[in-house]
């Protein structure tokens, strides 16, 4: 099973010899959550602040599936 995996604006320093834009393709075992693969990455949980899964919001105890298409997003400043 595998998914893909965008990762946005600081986040993308977890993954420094991808293409803007180009998403990761990572492989998963049933059960496995948006939380396990932040781990799996080695991104803290609280650089993120939203987690997309096929377009919608969803927690980081989601349950990921074959072919999700999953976003992490951090906190964004500005001011």
């Amino acid at each position: 099973m595998a998914i893909e995996v965008r990762l946005f604006a600081t986040l993308r320093r977890y993954a420094p010899d991808l293409g803007i834009g180009e998403p990761l393709q990572i492989e998963i075992t049933k059960n496995t959550t948006a939380r396990d693969v932040l781990r799996q990455l080695g991104i803290p949980e609280e650089d993120v602040k939203i987690v997309m899964r096929n377009n919608r919001q969803v927690e980081l105890d989601t349950v990921l599936e074959d072919g999700d298409r999953v976003a992490f997003i951090p906190a964004v400043g500005g001011g």
